[in-house]
């Protein structure tokens, strides 16, 4: 399972920390990502972390501002967003895929969590 949390309302230029915690399974054996679903649109690739180097990928929106990382001793994965804009608001949901690839679609990822909503207005 996982469990997302770290959401709420920021205003334009801030920042906030996303975090996702993994229980029953080890995340260091699993790409991650991160998505995002804006009202009324599709779910998004944001950003990823390869399992087998830990190679990374960033959407061309958040290029510069978002950085992903993981903590394999804690088990849990991080979305730190800087110079949050109006359009970085949605739904942001991790996800784990087994030996997984980055990128990769949202249909290869085994685990989702439940999301965490990030409003981003003045």
């Amino acid at each position: 399972q996982l469990q997302a949390s770290g959401g709420g309302l920021v205003q334009p230029g801030g920042s906030l920390r996303l975090s996702c915690a993994a229980s029953e399974f080890t995340l260091g054996n699993y790409a991650i990502g991160w998505f995002r679903q804006a009202p009324g649109k599709e779910r998004v690739g944001v950003s990823c972390i390869s399992t087998s180097d830990d190679s990374t990928y960033y959407a061309d929106s958040v290029k510069g501002r978002f950085t992903i990382s993981r903590d394999n001793g804690k088990n849990t994965m991080y979305l730190q967003m800087n110079s949050l804009k109006p359009e970085d608001t949605g739904v942001y949901y991790c996800a784990a895929s087994y030996g997984g690839t980055c990128p990769a679609p949202s249909t290869r990822y085994d685990s989702w969590g439940q999301g965490t909503l990030v409003t981003v207005s003045s």
